[in-house]
């Protein structure tokens, strides 16, 4: 049921990945990108804490934000 939940989760990031992201000039802050960030932190900590770093990496996107290099923090 998990992993149901994380596919379910994940399809949006793809098709924003593949089918926005290319269309519009590179902005992002950070290295990985956030939809990058965001599949590896589903795929590592599951739907639920993946889901919740993904939501605080992108809270940080913004003018007065955070940049650089964010990687996902490994589970415990």
């Amino acid at each position: 049921m998990l992993k149901f939940l994380g596919w379910i989760l994940l399809i949006p990031i793809y098709i924003y990945k593949y089918g926005i992201s290319p269309l519009t000039p590179a902005s992002c802050r950070h290295v990985p990108t956030c939809s990058e960030y965001a599949v590896k932190a589903i795929k590592i900590h599951g739907p639920f804490k993946g889901f919740v770093l993904t939501v605080r990496r992108l809270s940080k996107c913004h003018p007065w934000g955070t940049h650089g290099y964010d990687p996902v923090p490994p589970k415990e």
